[in-house]
């Protein structure tokens, strides 16, 4: 019956092809400015002393090098590792959120009076904060629930970046270059790097309104899976690029990963109308959105332009176009590792 219940889920997820109509709001007045989502950093002036520095420390550190034939290898396997795990991670999650939900509707229903003497007993401070906090969390759409923990991880990193003791650990993981001597790891660590705080307010911003409507369509637990592998996967897209135009360099940011959120949603609702920030009265479909968008990243890519890293850009929206005409097909495909997981479940 669980597993039932699991597979009843994703089905229902995948029949709702229509947007929402509050989700077509939540795309309205939303930037398309994708500048600066994913940046590859270059040298600067060091900043006064005494000042405060805002970006990391990258005016001290050599980009040249090549690249070892090895470091393409491994991030191809590490590539498909991870997609690989993150689905079944992601498959994981949904049968155990699916059967804590009906374990607890179970209770309730058999012992009403638990609740009411649970509730009786919490009056201390901090069960008061904890369901404050819950409150709160109950009220956030689906997107929002999915967005603030990966807002947070991006707001502790780029903290993280701020800690003098900590710079060669952040360069040497959290920086995505082909010819560093970590780089596997990096793929996905540097996606959560950002450059400056425009770097990453820009990020979360598009983040923030795109995620509803990628929850609504695909379900928290395969939004995740996908969000996850486009990060590594654009990732890789830099590295092969940096690799064949021998311009090897450090490249971090979320961008790659929202930028398949973003494909995804205009390409499923390419009719909904979205609008730039500040300049409202300017509307365009989402379909028209994101082929600009592409043919801005393209254009970059067969130019050598090197203000943002447009190979990750564009490995991650074609990952998220793959993902609107061959992902439903392939998330099916977990269906007998999640029964597998489930006898295994059973058992203990």
């Amino acid at each position: 019956m669980l597993l039932q219940r699991a597979l009843c889920r994703s089905w229902t997820r995948q029949i709702a092809e229509p947007l929402p109509s509050y989700g077509s709001k939540l795309l309205r007045a939303h930037t398309l400015t994708l500048r600066s989502l994913r940046s590859s950093p270059r040298h600067q002036r060091p900043p006064r002393s005494g000042s405060i520095q805002t970006s990391p420390p990258f005016e001290n550190y050599t980009f040249g090098g090549s690249v070892p034939p090895s470091n393409v290898f491994k991030a191809f396997i590490f590539t498909g590792a991870f997609s690989a795990g993150c689905f079944m991670s992601a498959t994981i999650l949904e049968y155990e959120n699916t059967r804590n939900m009906m374990i607890e509707k179970a209770r309730q229903s058999k012992f009403p009076w638990l609740r009411s003497q649970r509730v009786s007993q919490e009056q201390n401070v901090w069960e008061q904060l904890k369901q404050e906090l819950k409150l709160h969390w109950d009220k956030l759409t689906p997107g929002e629930r999915i967005f603030v923990p990966l807002c947070a991880l991006n707001v502790l990193v780029f903290g993280l970046w701020r800690v003098p003791s900590l710079r060669n650990t952040m360069m040497t993981y959290f920086c995505s270059n082909p010819a560093g001597r970590a780089v596997c790891w990096p793929m996905f660590l540097s996606t959560f790097s950002h450059y400056s705080l425009f770097h990453l307010f820009a990020n979360m911003y598009v983040l923030h309104s795109f995620s509803n409507a990628g929850v609504l369509s695909l379900g928290k637990e395969q939004f995740l899976g996908v969000y996850l592998s486009a990060g590594v996967i654009a990732s890789l897209s830099s590295i092969l690029y940096k690799t064949v135009t021998a311009q090897p360099g450090l490249s971090i940011g979320a961008s790659g990963a929202i930028m398949a959120i973003l494909a995804y949603v205009c390409a499923k609702y390419p009719d909904t109308q979205l609008s730039i920030l500040f300049l409202p009265m300017l509307n365009f479909s989402a379909g028209s959105a994101i082929k600009v968008i592409m043919g801005f990243d393209l254009a970059g890519c067969i130019m050598g332009w090197k203000l943002f890293d447009h190979a990750a850009h564009l490995g991650g929206a074609l990952f998220g176009l793959f993902w609107v005409y061959f992902g439903t097909e392939l998330w099916q495909k977990r269906i007998p590792f999640l029964t597998m997981y489930h006898d295994l479940r059973k058992t203990k």
